[in-house]
């Protein structure tokens, strides 16, 4: 008989700790999340701040947060839900809706700490990475201020798959064109091939104006007019035509630079002619019970 030798024993049982909730859940990367929230102890308890880009089934949300013992604090933050208000009406998902929502929470962020006027952005939207040198050190700005530096952040993807050409980077992008400072190459835009090693601009530029949904618009009008209509009837419905995205997405980027600030809030007014049922007692669900048991007997001799 081969001897086999218990690997998982009583006492290894014993001292096993399970991982942590988020973990065993799949919805925090811990390892990521240390290298991203631990600071260097000569920077004496200056906040790590991040740009949080998350994706629902239906919008893009983007926040500015830095963690503290006691949880993170979020200091910025804008969703595509709120694109609408500058004049877009669908597609709110995409790669051109991520990048708006980027340049949303970088404007509104810049404004809050009073860096906007000192740091435009990128107000020509050409797909190139913006960046310069000062002294030793690497800023993605156009231009360093001498008085004040520009507020410097790191993307925080979360779970997600970091593949070439994903949204997440478009958002990356339009935040990074808004003014904040992002270490970031153009090794994962859209058009950036890995063999060769050359970054196609023209494409990352087509992505942020919404080319490809067009062409796929295009494309499906004319091989399947029913599938058309039920795929891009938000589409259809605010009136946006193939041909005029890149138009609308630029009308959009200016709105959203002229006043990045959020919606005033609405005064909450509740309805106070409802009233909640009274939760019945045990007695109670005992004589409905058999209240309806006396319904189903008297009917049953009537049969």
């Amino acid at each position: 008989m081969v001897f086999t030798r218990v690997q998982k024993s009583k006492a290894y049982f014993s001292r096993y700790q399970v991982k942590m909730k988020r973990r065993r859940e799949g919805r925090t990367d811990y390892r990521q999340r240390k290298r991203l929230c631990a600071q260097a102890k000569n920077k004496y308890q200056s906040p790590k701040y991040r740009l949080v880009v998350r994706f629902t089934n239906k919008f893009v949300i983007c926040q500015i947060a830095y963690s503290l013992i006691d949880g993170d604090r979020i200091l910025a933050q804008a969703t595509s839900s709120e694109l609408p208000r500058y004049g877009l009406e669908a597609g709110l998902k995409n790669y051109a809706a991520a990048y708006c929502t980027g340049l949303l929470v970088a404007r509104r962020m810049l404004q809050k700490v009073g860096l906007d006027d000192v740091y435009e952005g990128n107000t020509e939207v050409d797909a190139e990475v913006v960046k310069c040198e000062v002294g030793k050190k690497t800023y993605y700005v156009d231009e360093v201020d001498e008085d004040k530096r520009p507020f410097r952040a790191l993307l925080d993807v979360g779970c997600r798959a970091t593949t070439t050409g994903c949204r997440i980077f478009g958002a990356l992008k339009g935040a990074a064109d808004g003014g904040l400072d992002f270490p970031h190459s153009e090794k994962r835009f859209p058009g950036y091939d890995r063999d060769a090693k050359e970054y196609d601009v023209d494409m990352h530029r087509e992505r942020i104006f919404g080319g490809h949904v067009g062409e796929y618009m295009e494309y499906l009008e004319e091989e399947d007019n029913t599938k058309y209509k039920e795929q891009f009837a938000g589409y259809i419905a605010a009136e946006i035509e193939a041909d005029g995205l890149e138009d609308l997405f630029e009308e959009v980027h200016e709105a959203i630079r002229k006043d990045p600030s959020p919606a005033a809030k609405k005064d909450f007014s509740p309805d106070k002619s409802f009233k909640r049922k009274v939760k019945l007692t045990n007695a109670d669900r005992k004589a409905r019970v058999q209240a309806k048991k006396d319904a189903k007997n008297a009917e049953l001799e009537e049969e």
